[in-house]
């Protein structure tokens, strides 16, 4: 299945798309390919937020400035993060029983935020054009209710006994 399609089937039955891409064996390239992706567009999410920033603070730095420094955040440092979360994961899934592998539970946290990303869309566009508010609280809660949800849903798949293609 495209991923376009995947990421749709997410808000719907995670754990069916996980095991579908679990199945598809150890494959770090696809792996390491939903956290950039994921992570460029929560980059792109930023732009409004950014702009906005600017245009009231024009005393501040420059809006290209503020895009370097989200863009370097967002495709350098956070992949870090998310792999050292990951791994955390990982280790209290297996304290509380889990029988997954390192790689597994990276696959959950990546494909969650990838499949996560319209809500970020949705959150930027409505961070940008309306502002702090009701409204952009109220995305916030629903970005994180949906992120939360599809990680738990995946990684709770992904830390069964492995199987054939899981390793």
């Amino acid at each position: 299945m495209s991923v376009v399609k995947d990421i749709a089937a997410s808000w719907r039955r995670p754990g069916v798309v996980m095991r579908r891409h679990l199945a598809a064996g150890r494959r770090e390239d696809r792996a390491i390919m939903f956290l950039m992706l994921a992570c460029g567009l929560i980059f792109v999410a930023q732009w409004p937020i950014i702009s906005r920033e600017a245009a009231l603070a024009p005393d501040g730095p420059p809006l290209e400035a503020r895009l370097a420094i989200t863009f370097f955040a967002w495709l350098m440092v956070w992949p870090i993060g998310f792999y050292a979360l990951g791994g955390l994961s990982h280790l209290i899934a297996r304290a509380i029983g889990g029988k997954g592998t390192w790689y597994t539970a990276r696959l959950a946290l990546f494909w969650a935020l990838l499949a996560s990303t319209p809500a970020w869309l949705f959150y930027g566009l409505v961070a940008g054009f309306i502002g702090p508010g009701p409204a952009q609280q109220g995305v916030g809660a629903l970005l994180l209710i949906a992120f939360l949800s599809i990680w738990g849903l995946s990684l709770r798949e992904a830390e069964r006994a492995p199987e054939a293609g899981y390793e």
